[in-house]
């Protein structure tokens, strides 16, 4: 058991509070079965996911140091449950810590911009991180697996990381960015079979999406394909933005690839809360677009 609870800053994002409710639901349905405790900044601001910085780097680094903030006003970890916010917050953490020695005249131009909209300043006194990493370094897999009670023998999980998980932090000390195992690892703990497909550390195509749609499409379609080709019944992704692209958008990616592909979608915390005993019902596995029936008769359900 767990000496005591754990306790995290919660920056649930703004896909999973809007185009995929589905998402911010289950991470509330696994953490309560498990026992940690979210306190939802409810104040935080969107992550830009990526595009702040199109414009000024500044203000990437001024909006999320105010996130940041505001966990630090909680003494607490900040975390997260999309890849996207993880690498765009995680990284101006990153940059801001190096810059209370390397520039801090840019960590007090910062704060500055900060104080004049009555913010905290940020101090670089607490860490990002993600959902998944918090389930396998914090909370432990073996304790995990002593809560399951609907092991998911014999499905088939292929696992999409999401390149801003993996890639857009200097340092990742919880895995391998190239070859990381940690989803596999959890697929494993709750009784799944992992899938290994080529695609499972590559961009999900998102980012191109606004000005590149179909190539973005061929890009999602061709993982979505090869794990197909590989067996998987299924993939699961930690990442809200990948599951857009590889769920929501799938029947566009069909008609620009030319073929059928139907792969249910999963995000992680509805595949562990799955083996926890909660209800697809409560992880709102029914407002998938792809449809998940085929997961559900294989368990079972």
């Amino acid at each position: 058991m767990l000496s005591q609870t754990l306790k995290y800053a919660y920056f649930p994002g703004c896909v999973a509070q809007g185009a995929c409710r589905e998402l911010y639901q289950s991470t509330q349905a696994l953490t309560q079965a498990l026992g940690i405790q979210l306190i939802e900044l409810k104040k935080a601001a969107c992550c830009g996911s990526g595009t702040f910085k199109e414009d000024s780097q500044l203000l990437e680094d001024t909006v999320n140091a105010r996130n940041i903030a505001l966990a630090e006003e909680l003494n607490l970890p900040l975390l997260t449950h999309c890849s996207t916010c993880q690498g765009v917050i995680g990284h101006v953490n990153e940059r801001l810590q190096e810059s209370q020695t390397s520039n801090p005249d840019y960590l007090e131009q910062v704060n500055g911009l900060l104080h004049k909209e009555g913010c905290s300043p940020y101090q670089g006194s607490t860490e990002v991180k993600h959902l998944l990493y918090a389930l396998v370094t914090d909370y432990g897999l073996e304790e995990i697996t002593k809560r399951v009670t609907r092991k998911l023998s014999g499905l088939k999980c292929a696992a999409f990381y999401g390149c801003y998980l993996l890639r857009a932090q200097k340092l990742m000390p919880y895995d391998d960015p190239y070859n990381p195992q940690a989803m596999e690892n959890v697929f494993q703990s709750v009784g799944a079979e992992p899938i290994y497909y080529r695609g499972r550390t590559q961009c999900c195509g998102w980012p191109l999406s606004s000005y590149a749609t179909n190539e973005s499409f061929k890009m999602a379609g061709m993982h979505l394909q090869d794990a197909l080709t590989a067996g998987a019944d299924c993939l699961v992704t930690p990442c809200p933005l990948c599951h857009l692209n590889l769920d929501s958008r799938q029947p566009e990616v069909e008609k620009v690839i030319g073929h059928k592909l139907g792969l249910p979608v999963l995000h992680l915390p509805q595949l562990i809360a799955l083996a926890l005993g909660v209800s697809p019902e409560e992880l709102g596995l029914d407002r998938h677009i792809v449809s998940t029936k085929p997961v559900l008769e294989k368990l079972g359900l």
